[in-house]
């Protein structure tokens, strides 16, 4: 735990030890840590908004292509998504009770899901934890495959191109530069204020109407 919290501080100076250490397979680690990050129910710890980011601040130095980077990172977001959908429709039942899945990360994206439907796989993709469940629980829940490829491809073109842009564009101003690892959390704890409304609202709910769920 403490590794991981490491690089989510230090994003920079690991990217950049990497490219100097292996190059063009930055893109390849790039690749396979979205993938997984949005593919597998669990491993929603793995960073996402912020590797994007940070990867696409040093695309704007020289180090990385950008538009090779954009597009990998497209990719693995889509392919990685079509994974855990198609995991939630044929083991669903399985691995939603195995200890690896936890039950309230799963509870709150089957919330967001019922709360805005399709839509919830495209605003998944901006919430960390949120995003790895939504497509888990589409698959369970046996949604359209192409209904759900469709609202795939644009979440993942929002959110990858977002997310890139914003670190090709000002990662590398000088105040984001020397504060780095800052901004760096800033934009996951942005990207966590959808599914932080979320809990909130039903929390709301359930205080006005303490015995519901009576309802079929």
């Amino acid at each position: 735990m403490y590794h991981i919290i490491e690089i989510f501080l230090h994003l920079d100076k690991y990217i950049d030890m990497f490219i100097a250490s292996y190059g063009a397979l930055t893109y390849l680690a790039l690749f396979v840590v979205i993938f997984i990050e949005t593919g597998l129910v669990v491993t929603p710890f793995l960073p996402g908004d912020s590797l994007i980011f940070a990867a696409a601040a040093f695309a704007a130095r020289g180090s990385l292509n950008i538009l090779l980077l954009a597009l990998l990172l497209i990719l693995a977001a889509f392919t990685g998504n079509a994974l855990n959908f198609f995991l939630g429709g044929k083991f669903g039942s399985l691995l939603s009770k195995s200890r690896f899945v936890n039950p309230k990360h799963l509870k709150s994206a089957e919330d967001f899901f019922k709360k805005y439907g399709g839509m919830a796989v495209v605003l998944g993709r901006f919430a960390p934890i949120i995003r790895t469940f939504v497509p888990f629980v589409a698959g369970i829940g046996r949604m359209n495959p192409g209904r759900f490829t469709l609202f795939n491809l644009i979440g993942c073109l929002a959110w990858v191109g977002l997310a890139s842009a914003a670190g090709y564009f000002f990662g590398n101003i000088p105040f984001v530069k020397d504060h780095f690892s800052m901004v760096c959390i800033a934009i996951i704890v942005i990207s966590l204020l959808p599914a932080v409304a979320t809990f909130i609202g039903e929390r709301r709910r359930a205080r006005r109407n303490p015995g519901g769920g009576g309802a079929a």
